[in-house]
């Protein structure tokens, strides 16, 4: 049978039963080698190690790839093989496997077989699990759902699976005691597994990297901000600075504004919030609509104040920083240039001068210049 991974072995005291058992197979094994040497005719046995010993590949193309799935009997994975030209002869190989290599378990998973490969190197291969290693880059910024979506889009799994396990809050129940689940602490970064890695090692993996970065380079700066924070309470505005942020020296201001807002009791009134309300319900079409900000929502910050009851996404360590230590900065107001980067204010009467430039006064001038390029196409008709 194939093994998923490899087990430690359990070392036997001198004379015990184990080693005993071990000792009759290795005698077991001998004879039955010495056996088939005896049976077997010179020149048959001469031309059999000769084949085993020749590097073969009888597959068109550079390389061959091969996956063993879990519990595949090590006969039938030997016969796949040959059928995809990797070795030349199955029954050679199995027999080799027992009498010689001592019989071991196969390892499931993808493999990359490349040029001619002799039977024992092929065979070592699998009894090592040299599985292709495949790579999976996770953004910030996407929430539970998205990250399980990816995962499954790019095969590393089953996407009900991986939302079972991301919904459920046993890997972070110590870190943040009041999470329904692994919302935001999915930590965004590259990550390399070996082909046939589960689902439940997978999220562990991501989880454990949230940990490991945030108790690394993210708590020592919660001393410089606002104190008495959770950890939850951090992770959530930071995910709304994520969501909000498209270059990184705005990242601390925009941390700062809702910091302000939240020591003065202001609502946040952040768009990322009713978004992910909306795609909750299974209602989010692209467009934030004004009825939309007036929705029954704990995460509707327009409605409520304070932060919403968790984070909304997969926050990167750049907003985990800028939430854990803010700008020390008066400001209560930002509003986006239409370029990726926002201008701050203090008060409200400076806010609305900037909206009034950079979205009202900005879009009449844009919406006018496409006018005139379609009249310009149409040949100036209206």
């Amino acid at each position: 049978m194939v093994a998923r991974g490899k087990t430690k072995a359990h070392s036997a005291k001198p004379g015990g039963r184990r080693r005993k058992r071990g000792g009759w197979r290795r005698v077991a094994i001998g004879l039955g080698v010495l056996l088939l040497l005896l049976m077997v005719p010179a020149g048959q046995l001469a031309w059999s190690w000769w084949k085993l010993q020749r590097p073969y590949k009888g597959y068109a193309g550079a390389e061959k790839l091969v996956t063993v799935e879990p519990g595949t009997a090590a006969s039938q994975i030997l016969q796949t093989l040959e059928k995809e030209r990797v070795l030349a002869d199955a029954k050679l190989a199995r027999t080799y496997l027992i009498y010689f290599m001592g019989d071991p378990k196969l390892q499931a998973g993808e493999y990359r077989f490349r040029g001619p490969l002799t039977t024992s190197r092929v065979l070592g291969m699998l009894m090592r699990g040299e599985v292709v290693s495949r790579f999976v880059t996770i953004v910030e910024g996407l929430t539970l759902e998205e990250i399980a979506e990816q995962l499954a889009k790019e095969r590393f799994g089953r996407r009900e699976v991986f939302l079972d396990l991301m919904r459920s809050p046993r890997l972070i129940a110590d870190f943040d005691p009041d999470a329904p689940d692994l919302e935001g602490y999915l930590f965004p970064e590259t990550y390399t597994f070996a082909s046939g890695t589960g689902e439940r090692e997978i999220v562990e993996t991501l989880v454990r990297t949230f940990r490991q970065r945030f108790e690394r380079e993210v708590r020592p700066l919660l001393a410089s901000g606002p104190p008495g924070r959770s950890v939850r309470q951090v992770v959530t505005l930071a995910s709304i600075v994520e969501k909000e942020a498209k270059v990184g020296a705005d990242r601390p201001l925009i941390a700062a504004v809702y910091s302000n807002r939240l020591q003065r009791g202001i609502g946040l009134a952040a768009d990322p919030t009713v978004i992910y309300a909306l795609k909750r319900l299974g209602r989010w079409h692209g467009n934030l609509r004004r009825e939309d900000l007036r929705m029954d929502s704990p995460y509707n910050t327009y409605r409520w104040a304070g932060l919403p009851p968790g984070p909304i996404c997969s926050p990167g360590l750049a907003s985990l920083a800028a939430a854990a230590a803010p700008a020390d900065v008066p400001y209560l107001y930002f509003v986006g240039r239409n370029d990726g980067t926002h201008v701050f204010a203090e008060t409200l009467a400076e806010h609305n001068r900037n909206v009034e430039i950079w979205q009202r006064q900005y879009w009449r001038k844009r919406w006018a210049e496409e006018r005139r390029e379609r009249q310009g196409r149409n040949g100036g008709g209206r």
